[in-house]
């Protein structure tokens, strides 16, 4: 059995703490999670491995994307096997409109079974009603970047030689 902690990321705490059973798959995860957030469920997801600083990793989307049916999926990680240890990451991306991003960890392993699975044990916050605005920020190139395509590489000094009488009408 897994206990599950998703965060909501927003500036207020939205927080649920859910127990599974460690041998669903990623598919199944992503509808208990959506669920459990007040969502259907019937956008498009993916959950992204990421490292113990959040940084994302490999995509693992809802459906097979590859052309001969033999790449990764949701639903054929499973639990225990993408996630074999406590303080293990997932990155969650739920409806690529509004880009839900949820931050899923690991926070125990433990060898009881139950039969009322899948089951919030903890629900904090509210869902806003609107998905927070993403913030895209680029890296810089720094001064490599700058040398090697410097602003005055691309002035072209003669760019008025063009007059309107070389070009007819319509």
């Amino acid at each position: 059995m897994y206990k599950i902690r998703a965060i909501l990321d927003t500036e207020e705490d939205v927080i649920r703490t859910i127990l599974v059973d460690n041998t669903i798959n990623l598919e199944s995860l992503h509808t208990i999670i959506a669920n459990s957030f007040g969502f259907e469920g019937h956008e498009m997801a993916s959950f992204y491995r990421a490292d113990e600083n959040w940084n994302q990793g490999e995509e693992i989307p809802l459906f097979n994307m590859a052309e001969a049916g033999e790449d990764i999926s949701m639903q054929n990680c499973i639990l225990n096997e993408t996630l074999p240890e406590e303080n293990d990451k997932l990155i969650y991306v739920y409806d690529f409109l509004n880009m839900w991003t949820f931050y899923v960890d690991v926070i125990e392993i433990s060898q009881g079974k139950s039969k009322d699975l899948p089951k919030t044990i903890l629900s904090v916050g509210e869902i806003p009603k609107e998905a927070p605005e993403k913030q895209f920020v680029a890296e810089e190139f720094g001064s490599d970047f700058e040398d090697e395509f410097g602003d005055d590489d691309f002035i072209d000094e003669d760019f008025d030689h063009f007059d309107d009488s070389e070009y007819p009408e319509y």
